[in-house]
């Protein structure tokens, strides 16, 4: 066991500065206190708070740091996800510094593991203050919100090689009036996951992964010359702007016509090399794959599992602003479905480190016209029988993010429902256009994958599956801003087989104040 030192140690005992006590003194006394110090900050006397603004930045640092006897301990590796049908897969390990997408021995998926022995030495109180100190501050880079857990993600790289927009710490929103007025709940939450740098959730997987490869670049670890991806618009753009940072070149495959121009012009924007390919997301899923395979380019796609090392600290943030509470439901929209796995595998590390005592149930929502992991569920997977998965030709949606027939991570999803007695939910066009226009006007502005969660939200809430007073999260992937056009031609009744029901249109007037009066008194105002 260790002691965490606290900002402060000022204490009775100590040499606390009086009022009349010089500035100097007083940062002199602090300094003291660092090393000497007292086990935790509740033992500070409530009138001596912790001075944050008082430290210097490498006292900052000092106090979010783990003592070096504990965190060179800390380990992490690549292993074969699965290895049922192959049990000599079992001893099958990787260093995070190969360059490996599969296991050498199933052809099967990776997965990151963590010696949780080696964590454990750290409880979980321990824990939980050391993450709440670091939580949106400042010091580099523990005030990312996936930073701030970096024994979690990547205990071994160093600091200066992390490349950070200081992503996560979004906002989680309580969507009282959709809660109450729509859905008669009480306790419903939104994750704002698309309220980062590049507008989508997948900042907070890429940061881990652009960081990764710019350790092994500079430690020269491995011969890469670039980083590359498939995409449906929000990897891309999280790819370039990550890899513009870190000064390394980046390759998109995007399905022509098939993205929104917000999403389109982001990396171009950022100086990746565009290629607009005349396919679907998974043909160019396939083409990356063979690219990677024959030239020093890493793939960043979600099959890398690098990248949901980074989006599983959503679950841990969610926990951290419920004062580390587990909701009861999560409602993920889900297209290759490695997020339902990174939130399925932030929960369940949180509990099996004495962070928290129990898994939220979780639900993916899918749209009916990709809809691969739901027709499987409702075919046997509810109970726990998979067989009847089969890949479906991904037609067009509106949630163009999730148009993904063959997903990568299916059987890690499958796992998730499996470990959370979780759910599948579907939403066609209209549903999730409605569900997101709804929304909208009770304060929100989502996005359309946003707009699949909350359909299938308001379905289980209607089946009583959900109930009155559970707190259910629903995690906005996206910002709205990247799907303005969906959203115009909603309101503009222009949608294909959609009557639009909470279009909001405008009215048109002359420049007249009569005409004026008039159509504000259409509107219902006096």
């Amino acid at each position: 066991m260790f002691i965490l030192t606290p900002p402060t140690s000022l204490t009775r005992q100590s040499a606390r500065p009086s009022h009349r006590c010089s500035g100097q003194s007083r940062r002199r006394a602090l300094r003291m206190a660092l090393t000497e110090g007292p086990p935790t900050l509740s033992s500070l006397s409530p009138h001596q708070p912790p001075s944050w603004w008082e430290l210097s930045d490498d006292e900052k640092r000092k106090a979010m740091t783990l003592p070096s006897s504990l965190t060179n301990a800390f380990r992490a590796q690549y292993v074969p996800f699965d290895t049922t049908t192959h049990p000599q897969a079992a001893a099958e390990r990787h260093s995070l510094d190969s360059v490996v997408y599969r296991s050498t021995v199933t052809q099967g998926l990776l997965e990151v593991q963590h010696d949780m022995d080696a964590l454990r030495q750290v409880s979980a109180p321990q824990w939980k203050e050391l993450f709440d100190r670091r939580a949106g501050r400042t010091v580099f880079p523990y005030g990312s919100g996936v930073w701030s857990k970096k024994e979690w993600v990547l205990p071994g790289i160093p600091d200066e090689d992390v490349v950070s927009m200081f992503e996560g710490n979004s906002n989680l929103f309580w969507a009282e009036r959709f809660g109450k007025d729509v859905l008669g709940m009480d306790d419903l939450w939104v994750k704002q996951c698309g309220n980062s740098h590049t507008g989508s959730f997948k900042d907070l997987g890429m940061t881990v992964l652009v960081s990764q490869v710019n350790h092994m670049i500079r430690s020269k670890s491995a011969n890469i010359k670039a980083v590359g991806c498939a995409s449906t618009g929000d990897t891309s753009a999280a790819v370039a702007a990550y890899c513009a940072a870190a000064g390394i070149p980046s390759v998109v495959f995007l399905p022509a016509d098939k993205i929104s121009v917000a999403q389109l012009v982001q990396p171009i924007a950022n100086g990746s090399v565009v290629l607009s390919l005349d396919t679907d997301f998974d043909g160019c899923m396939k083409l990356i794959q063979e690219v990677v395979n024959e030239f020093p380019i890493y793939l960043a796609n979600s099959m890398n599992p690098l990248r949901l090392e980074g989006q599983k600290t959503v679950s841990v943030e969610i926990a951290q602003q419920f004062d580390w509470q587990v909701p009861d439901w999560v409602i993920v929209p889900g297209g290759n479905l490695g997020n339902v796995y990174a939130f399925y595998k932030g929960f369940a590390m949180m509990r099996e480190l004495g962070l928290t005592d129990r898994m939220p149930r979780l639900v993916v929502a899918q749209s009916a016209n990709a809809n691969p992991l739901y027709q499987a569920y409702v075919n046997g997977g509810h109970r726990g029988d998979w067989s009847h998965y089969r890949a479906v030709p991904a037609k067009r949606t509106l949630a163009s993010a999730i148009q993904i027939g063959a997903p990568v991570s299916i059987h890690r999803a499958m796992r998730a429902i499996d470990g959370t007695q979780g759910v599948v939910e579907e939403a066609t066009e209209e549903e999730l256009m409605d569900a997101a226009a709804l929304a909208d006007r009770t304060g929100m502005f989502n996005c359309p994958h946003t707009g699949v969660a909350l359909a299938a939200l308001i379905k289980l809430r209607e089946r009583g599956m959900i109930g009155v007073k559970d707190r259910a999260v629903v995690v906005s992937t996206a910002h709205g801003l990247k799907f303005t056009d969906s959203k115009v031609d909603y309101h503009e009744r222009k949608l294909h087989n959609a009557a639009s029901r909470y279009a909001n249109e405008i009215y048109r007037v002359p420049a007249d104040l009569g005409r004026v009066v008039d159509a504000l008194r259409e509107r219902g105002l006096f």
